[in-house]
């Protein structure tokens, strides 16, 4: 497989959000290994600011340059550096921003599942299981997102 034969998978939110995307892996059969090639349009993110509970990150730059926002801290990246991304709480989490050129990057992370997410700026969880063969990701079992002042007492209506 070459990354040129990938069919990227454009998604924006807003004025922040816009980067394509195209599995690598999970095309492959892989489920325990994820791997997808992301573009990131200059100056914006592919995600809001996030850790996982449960699953690492490997970020390879291939091209272009931008800023690793991690925990409370920031750094520049450029093509050639590795980010490493490990699971925990808000003291890990990530975001990648694009600089004044596309930043074009493979993103790799385990796959353990459920995935619990948490999104330290704006306060809410996301909870993702099972995709569908090839990573269908709209096929999810389960997908809920909610912010953590809505949660309830665990005993609550039982």
């Amino acid at each position: 497989m070459s990354l040129s034969e990938l069919a990227l998978t454009r998604q924006t939110h807003g004025d922040r959000f816009d980067a394509s995307f195209a599995p690598i892996s999970a095309p492959k059969g892989a489920r325990h290994l994820g791997a997808r090639l992301t573009e990131v349009s200059p100056g914006k993110c592919a995600w809001p600011f996030h850790c996982h509970h449960g699953n690492d990150e490997i970020f390879v730059i291939l091209d272009g340059s931008g800023t690793l926002r991690h925990g409370s801290e920031e750094w520049p990246v450029t093509a050639g550096d590795v980010v490493v991304c490990a699971a925990g709480g808000p003291e890990t989490a990530h975001q990648l921003t694009a600089g004044d050129t596309t930043l074009r990057y493979i993103a790799i992370s385990t796959m353990r599942e459920p995935d619990v997410m948490e999104y330290p700026d704006s306060g809410k969880v996301t909870v993702f299981a099972g995709s569908a063969p090839g990573g269908n990701k709209a096929e999810r079992r389960l997908a809920a997102t909610w912010r953590k002042s809505d949660c309830v007492d665990y005993w609550s209506g039982e």
